[in-house]
């Protein structure tokens, strides 16, 4: 069994890698070429103590496994991040683990890639105004990402903490990429391309702060109950999700999806194989739901492996 440490994924792992395996993800979601096993949420000993299981296969690609991502609230007073995330790939004809992978910066990027892909496909070509609504950790991965595939000229954070942007804006700094703090309002009205990545159960701003041609990602809802977008603004908009099921139960459409039970929600994949047209107009405004599928990791778990393999960096052990 392979093991693959958090320190030689950030050797092998970027953008382009994480961009490519969640497109091949997608695709194998829509092509019905994988499949999507339902979401277990879970609870730790103590209060706050949450984690949930992701699982799944790619039946072509002879891919199995899970991931498994905690909260633990008390993690920053031992000097360790309360996010922790953990890939288990398994061996296809026999059961067993084939390889476990510190997965918590890869989360970060397989997420954010997945806000890229959609972005490139769904956002308007001469979208150059980025807005984002969060300013944590993943909001760094997600907008290196954005910045990757379009030109970004302006980025606009809001998040309710302060601290937060002030630290965020000084990051991307550090990296030539320029940011500007602002509030809900400024970030919403300004923004081509609109980035919602907190943890937040009711929605971040009022829905006519979008302006029309407005392209979404938004990343934050990822269990029931959690919602970042005004439910009116996303029944009058094109929805597309990673996996249009999980996106109604799981996902940022969950409420939209109580209110009117046949809300449209196209999958991604559908747009990558141009069985659908994305976009079709510059007024349009677009939403994606990225609630995470289990088919992403792995994909992206299996394409580190590889190279991680290949460049003598895991760590071989008896199980």
């Amino acid at each position: 069994m392979y093991i693959l440490s958090e320190k030689n994924i950030k050797k092998i792992a970027n953008k382009n890698i994480a961009f490519n395996a969640v497109k091949d993800a997608f695709v194998a979601a829509y092509k019905g070429n994988g499949t999507v096993f339902p979401v277990v949420h879970g609870k730790g000993c103590e209060d706050g103590q949450t984690f949930s299981v992701k699982s799944g296969n790619l039946n072509k690609a002879r891919i199995v496994g899970f991931k498994t991502g905690s909260y633990w609230p008390g993690n920053y007073i031992k000097g360790t991040p309360n996010h922790g995330t953990t890939t288990v790939l398994l061996d296809g004809n026999t059961g067993y683990a084939r390889a476990v992978l510190n997965a918590g910066y890869l989360n970060g990027l397989r997420t954010a890639a997945a806000n890229a892909v959609a972005s490139f496909y769904l956002a308007r070509e001469d979208a150059s105004v980025l807005g984002v609504i969060g300013a944590g950790h993943q909001a760094i991965f997600e907008i290196k990402a954005v910045c990757a595939i379009r030109n970004i000229e302006n980025i606009f954070i809001y998040s309710r903490n302060e601290k937060t942007v002030i630290n965020a804006i000084a990051e991307l700094s550090s990296c030539g990429i320029n940011a500007l703090a602002c509030n809900a309002k400024e970030a919403c009205q300004n923004a081509d391309i609109l980035i919602t990545v907190t943890g937040a159960r009711a929605a971040l701003f009022d829905a006519d702060w979008i302006k029309l041609g407005t392209h979404i990602s938004a990343m934050g809802a990822d269990q029931p109950g959690k919602q970042e977008l005004p439910v009116e603004l996303v029944l009058k908009s094109t929805l597309f999700a990673d996996y249009p099921p999980q996106s109604k139960i799981n996902g940022e459409f969950e409420s939209a999806f109580k209110k009117n039970s046949k809300v449209v929600i196209t999958p991604i994949g559908a747009v990558l194989t141009d069985d659908h047209c994305g976009r079709s107009n510059d007024q349009e405004i677009t939403i994606f739901d990225s609630s995470g599928i289990a088919l992403q990791d792995l994909c992206v778990a299996q394409a580190v492996l590889t190279e991680a393999i290949s460049q003598n960096l895991t760590q071989e052990v008896e199980f």
